[in-house]
């Protein structure tokens, strides 16, 4: 049995399908809980992340639909911390349920995280991060018309709306979550990214309207508690060069420097693959023992026995 330290980052895809329900979610974590304790069951110490696009967004519609002086609607900050909640909650009750069904007695500890960002960060003068549902082109028109929200077309399924989404620069809680892994429990942590803060003059931390991309969030957590692997978790198995075209190529083993070039080439899209690999390159550039992993939750089990997936190196 193996005893490294991962971080694991869940996709979208891990939650939500296309049912939006509370009951649906919770019922596709309970499928996810199941191939995340096979890590456990292989002796591995797990920290785990998740996205919250969709729950974010379809939170900020429920606030904007109901928005009035009695009921005022929430700042994305407060819905970020509302969904990392909530997710949170729905992912431990489900890894307690399947640890009890394999027989393991382990604590797992969902930690609400502020992640600190660079308040002149120039995400904030150019919005890019899709939120929420998938429009048309003539819904998103009426809905920016309306709302003042700006929106932009995401890899080719559909108009989101888009905030900003600076860089991570620091977790105010990496220490109560060392805490807790070095006690040995599972830590659900940086949940959609985390709960965007800046620093201000006197040391406080303040919310922001922004939501920090769960990937680079993800990564920077996998750092500062020195993780062996990191894997990111998608809907693919493998990372693609020529995606969806005919001499389409899968990563199996690839190193920084031939991401990067690959990088270059426009081989992968923005706001969809391109900051998994990102935060795939930064993470083991800046902890050169450790090595990243892309592929699907599916076949996290051929990952433990044969490396299965696009794994990243350094050289």
């Amino acid at each position: 049995m193996s005893h490294r330290k991962i971080v694991v980052a869940l996709g979208g895809n891990a939650i939500l399908s296309t049912d939006p329900s509370a009951q649906a979610q919770e019922a596709a974590l309970v499928e996810t809980a199941r191939y995340l304790v096979k890590l456990i069951q292989n002796g591995d110490e797990l920290i785990i992340t998740h996205g919250n696009g969709p729950q974010v967004g379809n939170l900020l519609l429920q606030h904007l639909k109901a928005n009035s002086e009695k009921n005022p609607a929430f700042p994305l900050d407060s819905l970020v911390a509302m969904t990392e909640g909530s997710i949170g909650f729905w992912l431990q009750n489900a890894l307690e349920n399947a640890l009890v069904d394999a027989n393991i007695e382990k604590s797992v500890a969902s930690v609400v995280t502020q992640v600190i960002v660079d308040k002149d960060d120039p995400a904030f003068a150019d919005p890019s991060k899709p939120i929420g549902p998938f429009y048309s082109e003539e819904e998103a028109k009426a809905e920016s018309e309306k709302t003042g929200a700006t929106f932009k077309e995401d890899a080719g399924r559909g108009w989101r709306k888009v905030v900003a989404s600076p860089k991570p620069i620091g977790i105010k809680e990496i220490n109560s979550i060392r805490t807790l892994l070095n006690d040995g429990q599972i830590v659900i942590a940086a949940g959609g990214g985390g709960i965007p803060v800046i620093e201000n003059e006197n040391g406080y931390l303040d919310g922001v309207e922004a939501v920090i991309d769960k990937d680079f969030a993800s990564q920077l957590l996998a750092e500062l508690v020195e993780a062996d692997v990191f894997i990111v978790l998608t809907g693919v198995d493998y990372v693609y060069i020529n995606y969806n075209k005919p001499n389409q190529e899968r990563l199996e083993r690839v190193t920084v420097s031939q991401l990067q070039e690959y990088i270059k080439q426009g081989q992968f899209a923005p706001g969809s693959m391109l900051p998994k690999v990102e935060a795939a390159i930064d993470f083991v550039t800046h902890h050169p023992a450790g090595k990243a992993v892309i592929t699907s939750l599916s076949n996290l089990g051929a990952l433990i026995e044969s490396e299965s997936g696009t794994i990243i190196v350094k050289n």
